[in-house]
């Protein structure tokens, strides 16, 4: 087993560690993960936080709780996220015309001019990861990311 490992990994030194899936799954998820960090820090965005201005922008009016529900966030969360993005002044709530017990979510001016910089920073971003791989090679580690988080 650790000799994978040392083929894969050179040898770095953690021996078994080589062989345990969800270490590599870690151990990318950190690398993406300060790619990110590094290509927003003039943003001032989190990932979650683009996240939801995203799918505001795509969706313009959706539920507060529809948006946790589809990024998988708790409540608590969401509504942290969104205040903080609404003080930002990057989006309001609205009562729901359809249902006025909810919170119908819009990007405001500045909000729409934030995504459309964290859009290109993302651009770059994915850029940088998907030149580690093929064409083919994406499609299938998006399909094989996708059975684990589904």
């Amino acid at each position: 087993m650790a000799d994978t490992a040392s083929q894969v990994d050179g040898d770095t030194g953690i021996g078994a560690l080589g062989d345990i899936v969800g270490f590599h799954i870690r151990l990318a998820h950190g690398a993406v993960y300060r790619h990110f960090t590094e290509t927003f820090a003039d943003l001032g965005l989190t990932q979650k936080q683009v996240s939801v201005l995203w799918l505001a922008d795509d969706h313009p009016g959706i539920a507060q709780i529809e948006v946790g529900r589809r990024i998988r966030m708790d409540r608590a969360t969401t509504m942290t996220i969104i205040n903080r993005l609404q003080d930002r002044d990057l989006m309001r709530r609205e009562r729901s015309d359809s249902d006025g017990r909810k919170q119908a979510l819009h990007l405001t001016a500045a909000g729409v001019a934030a995504l459309a910089q964290a859009k290109n920073a993302i651009a770059a971003h994915e850029s940088w990861l998907k030149s580690r791989f093929t064409d083919d090679e994406v499609e299938k580690l998006v399909e094989m990311l996708t059975r684990i988080h589904e």
